[in-house]
């Protein structure tokens, strides 16, 4: 998405831009939603994508259940709502797709004060004035920018789950189509909000639902229980869904059936797969070295609740490719890229960081324990969750 957002910007300066992606097969989603927010439709109308209709499902306003289901909070706050996958597509059909390059992992990167050149696993290579290191949370190129740096666990786990509307119960329907839903039980947070269906598809009753549910895991033996798979490997980051072990699945619907809402324990059984996802954030000291820059989660990777990793990336490239122009002083335009979204981004991190408060039971100050039971409150939450426009906008 962010490497996207960045050869769309710099080809409208006049760049020539060819993208390089790791992945051999075109990039799906594992159960991603995105909420819009005006800022973000702004930036991905100026980068090509259509943000009218076609853009998504109205969202009116945000609710919290109760144990028992019943509504404990309302706030109004209009959105629309949309699949990461739609989001990919349109930006894609926007970039030339002679210049989008699958299979190419990098294996070595050398840079001077002029150029940089770039090595594939494939045997080739490319070359150009400047590299955008736009390679998401595990990133290859972050660490010729900075090499001590990692991504930090948050202490929690996110199930994703998408469930077809189709399959949705007549009852609840109409409830949670149009709204944004969370339920929060003890440490945990669940949401679910409507996105496109199966082939980008918005036509009504063709959707889906995005569900994805915080639960508290300890680093260590119990994220590498969760993390090690049917043949008995565990993996680092993340875990392939097909791979997940089925008594994990089961103890996870086991643990629904005692706290969540019956909203919710309706829906989660219907989905057909469901996807784990440890949470991390991270921060960079810097996001230029020479003639490498970051964006995106390769730069700062916020924890999902802020709801602001599409906006942050496609903010990162719109900086970016403002700040360099057509391209007749590059470094200083880095220089000014860098000083601009530096302190954006580590805003971000750090309003994530603030929300997650209440999906943990230790604190290091009486403040970070007052804000956690303030973000606790079922109108807390929704109300916190929705100050993302004003954070970014109003970043020192």
């Amino acid at each position: 998405m962010a490497g996207l957002c960045a050869g769309l910007f710099l080809r409208q300066r006049g760049w020539s831009v060819d993208i390089y992606e790791r992945s051999s097969e075109e990039l799906t989603s594992r159960g991603a939603g995105i909420v819009s927010h005006p800022e973000l439709l702004a930036l991905l109308s100026d980068a090509g994508a259509r943000t009218d209709t076609e853009f998504g499902i109205p969202v009116e306003d945000r609710r919290v259940v109760d144990r028992a289901g019943k509504i404990i909070a309302r706030f109004r706050y209009p959105q629309i709502a949309t699949s990461w996958t739609r989001l990919l597509h349109m930006l894609g059909d926007a970039f030339p797709r002679e210049h989008y390059h699958l299979g190419k992992n990098v294996t070595a990167i050398f840079s001077d004060a002029q150029r940089v050149q770039i090595d594939f696993a494939d045997g080739t290579s490319a070359a150009g004035d400047l590299l955008v290191g736009a390679d998401g949370v595990r990133s290859t190129v972050r660490s010729f920018v900075s090499r001590e740096a990692e991504p930090l666990y948050a202490g929690y786990v996110g199930w994703r789950a998408l469930v077809r509307e189709r399959d949705v119960p007549a009852d609840l329907h109409g409830e949670l189509f149009s709204t944004m839903l969370f339920c929060l039980p003890s440490g945990e947070q669940i949401i679910s909000y409507p996105v496109a269906g199966p082939g980008d598809d918005l036509r009504p009753g063709h959707r889906s639902l995005n569900l994805i549910w915080y639960v508290p895991a300890e680093e260590g033996s119990e994220l590498d229980a969760l993390l090690t798979d049917i043949h008995g490997t565990t993996h680092s980051g993340s875990i392939p869904p097909p791979l997940i072990r089925p008594e994990i699945i089961a103890a996870m619907r086991a643990h629904a059936e005692e706290v969540l809402a019956p909203q919710f324990r309706a829906l989660l059984p219907l989905a057909p797969q469901t996807f784990l996802q440890p949470i991390y954030d991270f921060e960079s000291q810097h996001m230029v070295r020479g003639r490498i820059a970051l964006i995106g989660d390769a730069a700062f990777v916020a924890r999902p609740h802020v709801g602001a990793g599409v906006y942050k990336a496609a903010g990162d490239a719109h900086a970016l490719s403002a700040a360099l122009g057509e391209g007749r002083d590059i470094d200083a335009g880095l220089r000014r890229f860098e000083a601009e979204r530096l302190p954006i981004g580590r805003r971000i991190v750090d309003f994530g960081r603030y929300l997650g408060h209440c999906l943990r039971d230790d604190f290091y100050t009486e403040s970070r324990r007052l804000a956690a039971a303030h973000h606790r409150s079922p109108l807390g939450i929704i109300e916190e969750t929705a100050r993302l426009a004003f954070l970014c906008r109003n970043a020192p």
